[in-house]
């Protein structure tokens, strides 16, 4: 470590082996704690700004659009130039960064994959450094891979997917690397690491360092990270601007700041993207102590409708109207083996999905298996001849605040509530063991599914919801149902894997934050905690 990193009191808590050196260099760590020093108290202060509006949220304040940056919204204003290769995003492939993933997404056929350090990576130290290393090797062309149990050679195709990086979201520590005392955020760890070791690369291979920002609730986080921007390219030697972000609008705050979003962002922005499956559970984290935000199954929880469909549809005109990229949201189908007529009945759920968004103007959309990019590619191709919709500015759209905030109807059901419970417990527990893009009942499910499973659960329990069938979501039938799930689920796996794995701090987890009377922010702060205990 050299005498800068020394002089900024870096702590490397995480283990030193295999290439983490190549990682953590000197020159790297003095990178991470300058971006650390100069960054974090705003980091922090801004996570206080969503407790505060969020007291105003619980007091019966609803969310709206700001009075303060109206004349940005109503501004005639564009962002800068977008890249040659982010012109095109018809179909883009999203997954963890391990090797063998990372390859094959690469090779996918996808016109963009976003390598994740989120919500698809349990964020154990092995994980964030593999990634890293993994990364590094792709601009340095080493990127390669033997499966030691089929002894399979993987390697880069000769035309792969653009590359995007997305850091973990502003909230999370990363608890390995302390800088003056403090936990270092987890957003600056894989942000100054990647960014680091690969920019100047990129750029001389005809692209650049391209990211998706999640999580963000304000403007004012926006802000935050474009001056990261600024510093880092200052400091890396690159041209203001070289640094592009894609921004998913994946939480009900941000999606009435969208135009102030892509305006701090403007000399950075590539564009937003729909994160259906964060948006459903900020919705309810956000509103759902109020009874006309009484959300139904989950299953009932559409984009063709209520609030998903009114701020989908903003998304586009807002997006096009600035010049940026409406992008659309995941579909997390993977394919089922041994299952004709069940696969063909859930591509067509798929196509029928990226129909809708070609339709309405979107410029691209999410995939997470390669099997669903031609089922993807083929509804673009057809519906999207040209590389990108910006010319459909939408000015036929008219969404108001009402039409944001509009639940879903439906009813709740026995069935849901099960759901919910299987799901969230499965993926938290496999989380707990590291992985976190986990295959669940033919989808490829990761932390926002387990977030809404939890949420939906505390919000029937808050507020007393009906069944379909009369009877009211108690503690009691929570607990009830919990317990016969969790039977059939150790009867169900191989002898052993139940008591083996992680299933017992899983399910505390899952069961505190379901009846929690404070709702917890995400269920990774405290899973993260007892993650590599």
């Amino acid at each position: 470590m050299s005498e800068a990193a020394i002089d900024l009191g870096v702590e490397i808590l995480g283990p030193r082996k295999g290439r983490a050196a190549e990682v953590l260099t000197s020159e790297a760590i003095d990178f991470i704690a300058d971006l650390h020093h100069r960054f974090d108290p705003r980091r922090r202060e801004l996570l206080s700004l969503r407790a505060k509006r969020q007291k105003r949220f619980d007091a019966g304040e609803p969310p709206d659009f700001l009075d303060s940056t109206r004349a940005v919204r109503e501004g005639d204003w564009r962002i800068a130039p977008v890249p040659k290769d982010l012109q095109d995003r018809r179909v883009e492939i999203t997954g963890p960064v391990d090797r063998k993933m990372i390859i094959n997404a690469l090779n996918s056929g996808a016109k963009v994959f976003m390598a994740d350090f989120e919500d698809a990576t349990s964020p154990t130290w092995d994980n964030l450094i593999d990634g890293q290393v993994n990364l590094i090797d792709r601009w340095r062309g080493q990127l390669a891979f033997t499966d030691p149990a089929t002894g399979k050679a993987y390697s880069l195709g000769a035309s792969p997917a653009v590359l995007i990086v997305r850091p973990r979201g502003l909230h999370l520590p990363e608890k390995h690397v302390r800088v003056g005392g403090q936990a270092m955020s987890g957003a600056l760890f894989d942000f100054g690491l990647y960014v680091l070791h690969n920019a100047r690369a990129q750029v001389a291979q005809g692209t650049g360092p391209y990211f998706y920002l999640p999580k963000l609730e304000s403007h004012l986080e926006a802000r935050l990270w474009n001056d990261v921007f600024v510093h880092a390219q200052a400091r890396l030697g690159l041209p203001q601007g070289t640094i592009k972000a894609t921004v998913l609008i994946e939480t009900l705050p941000a999606a009435f700041e969208m135009d102030e979003i892509l305006f701090e962002l403007r000399e950075h922005m590539a564009g937003l993207n729909c994160g259906r499956w964060d948006y459903i559970f900020s919705y309810i984290k956000r509103i759902g102590r109020r009874a006309d935000a009484l959300t139904p199954d989950r299953a009932l929880m559409g984009m063709s409708s209520a609030f998903l469909r009114a701020y989908s549809l903003r998304l586009i005109q807002t997006c096009h109207r600035r010049g940026a990229f409406a992008m659309g949201g995941m579909a997390a189908q993977i394919p089922i083996k041994g299952d004709p007529a069940a696969n063909e009945a859930a591509f067509a759920k798929v196509r029928a999905d990226k129909e809708r968004e070609a339709g309405d103007g979107h410029d691209g959309t999410w995939v997470a298996h390669p099997d669903l990019v031609p089922v993807a590619m083929e509804v673009f191709d057809r519906l999207m001849p040209g590389p990108n919709q910006l010319d459909r500015l939408r000015q036929d759209v008219s969404v108001s605040r009402a039409d944001m905030l509009k639940v879903h109807e439906g009813a709740r059901t026995e069935a849901g509530l099960r759901e919910n419970i299987r799901v969230g417990v499965q993926y938290i527990e496999a989380w707990l063991r590291g992985r976190g893009a986990v295959p669940l009942y033919n989808l490829m499910e990761d932390a926002a599914t387990a977030e809404i499973s939890r949420a939906q659960i505390w919000q029937w329990i808050a507020q007393a919801a009906k069944l379909s069938d009369g009877r009211e979501v108690t503690r009691q039938l929570f607990e009830a149902l919990l317990a016969e799930e969790m039977t059939a689920l150790e009867a169900a796996l191989p002898p052993g894997a139940f008591a083996k794995g992680r299933f017992a701090e899983a399910i505390g987890l899952f069961s505190q934050m379901s009846l929690a009377a404070d709702f917890e922010e995400f269920l990774t702060l405290p899973a993260y905690k007892v993650l590599e205990r």
